[in-house]
């Protein structure tokens, strides 16, 4: 496989039912242009963090202008 050149946005839930692998790790196959460790939260971030999520779309989001 290539590298995905897209620019790409991870954020990680420190109460996720899986570990993310290290950055080192996903940047050799994405263009990782976001990393957010978030404060809380897990899996259905959406429900349990919707500010948090939202706030960091939207900052990734602003930086591709």
């Amino acid at each position: 496989g290539r590298r995905v050149e897209v620019p790409t946005a991870c954020a990680l839930f420190p109460e996720e039912l899986l570990s993310w692998p290290p950055r080192s790790y996903v940047e050799r196959i994405y263009n990782v242009a976001r990393w957010t460790e978030m404060p809380r939260g897990g899996h259905f971030a959406a429900m349990e963090e919707p500010e948090l999520l939202i706030e960091d779309i939207r900052a990734f989001a602003r930086t591709m202008r």
